[in-house]
């Protein structure tokens, strides 16, 4: 664990001391292969399934794609950011590398956490330097406004979970994670027990973000530069479907009954973002929705807790972690030509980038859950184990998944077909650095299709 730990620290004295000049490609060196160094987490050697194990951090199936994810991220972050930081003063440009920085650090040792006490504290650790990426370096003026709405929905759902967490230390006398799971769960049955159980999900649905806690998520998105948009849609989202997964061991007897309002909620939420998605102006906004629609049917999936649904689940969270990232990274390149989000002002990029428009189809095509992907072999998972919880849910997902192919193609003819407006008279050609930074994202997703086993989790 620490031998991934410790590089990524030792990127911020780089970050600070290397000479202005060579700093992002020196970054970019060291966090390439502190992602590389991480793949070594996906051998898993031990039957137990725990691995790495030290007192405080650990790896298992469950968490150790989800923390390959995060490493991964880091020199994509970096790659993306390039272009529209060269312009600003060296001192911001490190602070903005610190805070990317710091976010990598944060997320490692919240996915790595043997305790659930220090995960909520890296929980809540990761919202600092996303709030200062969102705020500080947000294009448009919205951004103070998506900074609030990001901070105080993600707390006023974290809270109660502090307190459970409390009060479940003072019934079992542990919150170890590998204890945990061993001691009897507590009769749960009155009132009291109830809310507690709705304290524990709570944090976690809102960072999903659940159908009806998900109205920060646009925003962020949207006002985020791109580094932001990128970490929050490939791995912030994942904090809360991977809290859920532990939770879910102490909570078993009532989940039976009190997951209900929830499942149809996330359900609800795919038809129902998948919708807005329809009718969408703006580029990243339309991406944005389509991650709540695809986190509904994640937390759904989690919330039947079956080894397929679970499975399903963690498989559909690292594709879509990959892909979505991928489209931000393309609505950038757009925006960086163009300065517009609005789909209408700078669409037919096929006639001016027509590499880019071949990003943009594999891209899209593993949005909307192509064979043999992982997000197809994730939905359908998921699916199944809904079909066979009841079969009433097939008319909601069915109806789902009509729709994300529905927007997808929107998306794509919008941005790529047709004819080139007559505003756009000079644009700049695509630079290999964008062509990599692609690629880094679906050829990982590409090479999953012959290897899928690395992100099941525990299902055998």
């Amino acid at each position: 664990m620490l031998k991934i730990l410790v590089p990524t620290i030792m990127l911020l004295p780089l970050t600070w001391f290397a000479p202005s000049k060579s700093l992002w490609s020196m970054v970019l060196m060291n966090s390439l292969l502190v992602a590389l160094l991480s793949l070594s987490w996906l051998k898993m050697p031990l039957e137990t399934g725990w691995n790495c194990l030290s007192p405080y951090l650990a790896t298992d199936p469950l968490s150790s794609p989800l923390l390959v994810l995060t490493c991964w991220l880091l020199p994509l972050m970096i790659l993306a950011s390039q272009n529209h930081m060269m312009s600003e003063p060296i001192n911001r440009q490190r602070t903005y590398i610190s805070l990317l920085t710091s976010l990598q650090i944060f997320l490692i040792l919240a996915f790595g956490a043997t305790e659930v006490l220090m995960f909520y504290v890296m929980f809540e650790a990761t919202l600092i330097p996303t709030l200062f990426i969102i705020t500080r370096w947000g294009n448009q003026t919205e951004r103070l406004n998506a900074g609030i709405y990001f901070l105080f929905y993600t707390l006023a759902g974290s809270l109660p979970l502090l307190v459970a967490l409390l009060l479940l230390q003072n019934s079992s006398g542990t919150l170890s994670l590998l204890i945990l799971q061993y001691t009897t769960p507590s009769p749960l049955l009155t009132y009291a027990d109830k809310i507690w159980w709705a304290g524990c999900l709570l944090a976690f649905l809102v960072k999903m973000p659940l159908y009806g806690a998900h109205l920060w998520l646009p925003k962020a998105h949207v006002e985020a530069p791109i580094a932001g948009s990128m970490v929050l849609a490939a791995v912030l989202l994942k904090l809360g479907g991977y809290g859920m997964m532990r939770m879910m061991v102490m909570l078993d007897p009532l989940t039976k009954e009190l997951s209900y309002p929830f499942i149809i909620l996330a359900l609800w939420g795919v038809i129902m973002t998948g919708s807005i998605c329809l009718r969408q102006t703006d580029l990243k906004s339309l991406i944005a929705y389509s991650s709540v629609s695809h986190m509904g049917l994640v937390a759904a999936g989690i919330l039947i807790q079956t080894p397929w649904g679970f499975s399903g689940a963690l498989i559909l969270m690292i594709a879509h972690g990959l892909t979505s990232s991928a489209l931000f990274c393309l609505a950038n390149t757009n925006y960086e030509r163009t300065h517009s989000r609005t789909m209408v002002l700078a669409r037919g990029m096929q006639m001016a980038l027509p590499l880019m428009t071949a990003w943009w189809f594999l891209a899209t095509l593993a949005n909307l859950a192509l064979p043999p992907l992982p997000n197809l072999m994730g939905e359908l998972m998921i699916l199944t184990s809904l079909f066979n919880w009841s079969p009433w849910t097939l008319a909601l997902t069915g109806t789902g998944t009509l729709i994300t192919a529905g927007y997808s193609l929107y998306m794509f003819l919008m941005t790529q077909r047709g004819p080139l407006p007559q505003h756009m008279i000079a644009i700049n050609p695509t630079h290999t650095r964008e062509h990599l930074l692609i690629a880094l994202h679906l050829i990982p997703l590409l090479l999953l299709i012959a290897k899928p086993e690395l992100i099941w989790g525990w299902t055998p």
